[in-house]
């Protein structure tokens, strides 16, 4: 595998010293060092294209190109700045963008990767962006081949990266302040919530959770839709139900997800659904990836909730008042929670048994039958 530091450190020696993207599961070493690494200029960005369109602006500042890092799930929020702003027929902008290629043709994996890894390269093809696999006994001369492309074609640079590329680097994970632990939560909001109650939950471990808390109390739900891939986007699914049914509808969300497509409150407070409440479980943290720090701490969720309109807003960091909540029949919609939680969750997570096909259809099917 390849070392981080000798992999950064060459990195530096070719002119490329500045690094902003989205953090992903499969470098997620890679990620750990140039987030606690002071010394190195490190942008977390809220969502792919946002880190494109900062390695631009970045090199229009100083000519050199900045390394843009992401899981293949998030080239699709890249392919507009990449075709209409860096592409060598509009600004000629060049960027190494560094991959990590979940869906890997014959690696098993999640269902929302598969298709995503099958056309990775098929994607970065049709944006006129060669592309390198990175190599753990060539990786040198394949920085190098890509630098060298920078240089004379001022147009964007690929290298894929695989599982189990870089070598582990013994990151503490850095820890907030908060009391409540997120599992325990979301229990308490399923054992106050109807049989009838729709909730859409969020990309990564807030899912996983709310299907073994369901397991744990006995209380499953054909009624719960995991949106397992689709990062960020949650809330839209769960607006564009909450216009064809008069039950209640419950988004749980995630700080990573909402950051990455924040413009979503305004849509929601715009079209003011009454019958939509907007959990927020905020660990200021893309737990899921690695515990890469998000922009959470710096931010107010709940002024700019208000600024777009939501009726109701509240924020809980602790026990009492989560129960307080709980309790309150009398919302107005569309409603805007901050549940503030520790950066944890257990090793052991299980992942639904049924197929997303099937989830999406017993969701069909109850709601049918509920109406």
């Amino acid at each position: 595998m390849i070392n981080v530091i000798n992999f950064i450190n060459f990195l530096k020696n070719q002119g490329i010293d500045y690094y902003t993207g989205v953090p992903d599961s499969l470098m997620k070493n890679f990620c750990d060092y140039i987030n606690s690494n002071k010394e190195i200029n490190n942008i977390v960005n809220h969502n792919e294209g946002g880190a494109i369109a900062f390695a631009a602006g970045n090199y229009l500042t100083n000519k050199k190109p900045c390394l843009v890092y992401l899981q293949n799930s998030g080239q699709g929020n890249c392919i507009n700045p990449l075709i209409s702003l860096t592409h060598p027929k509009v600004y000629s902008i060049p960027m190494l963008l560094l991959i990590g290629w979940r869906g890997e043709p014959e690696i098993k994996d999640e269902p929302q990767h598969m298709k995503q890894g099958e056309i990775t390269e098929e994607l970065l093809q049709l944006c006129d962006i060669p592309f390198e696999i990175l190599d753990i006994e060539n990786w040198k001369s394949q920085i190098e081949k890509a630098n060298n492309f920078m240089i004379e074609n001022k147009s964007p640079f690929a290298i894929l990266v695989k599982k189990n590329t870089f070598e582990k680097t013994n990151i503490v994970k850095k820890e907030n302040n908060f009391n409540l632990v997120r599992e325990n939560v979301l229990k308490k909001i399923i054992q106050n919530t109807n049989d009838d109650q729709i909730i859409f939950s969020t990309t990564g471990k807030i899912s996983r959770e709310i299907y073994e808390v369901r397991k744990e109390l006995n209380k499953e739900s054909d009624l719960d839709f995991y949106n397992v891939g689709a990062m960020g986007h949650v809330s839209q699914i769960a607006l564009g139900a909450s216009f064809k049914t008069n039950k209640k509808i419950l988004c749980i969300d995630g700080d990573g997800s909402l950051i990455m497509h924040m413009g979503t409150l305004a849509t929601i407070g715009s079209y003011q659904p009454n019958n939509f409440v907007h959990i927020l479980i905020n660990n200021e943290a893309h737990e899921s990836v690695g515990g890469q720090k998000t922009a959470s701490s710096e931010i107010n969720f709940l002024e700019i909730a208000k600024g777009c309109n939501y009726k109701y807003i509240k924020s809980i960091i602790n026990e009492q008042e989560l129960d307080d909540f709980l309790k309150n029949s009398e919302l107005k919609y569309p409603a805007f929670i901050e549940i503030k939680v520790k950066l944890m969750s257990r090793d052991n997570l299980k992942r639904p048994e049924d197929t997303t096909l099937e989830r999406k259809e017993k969701f069909l099917n109850k709601l049918e039958n509920a109406n």
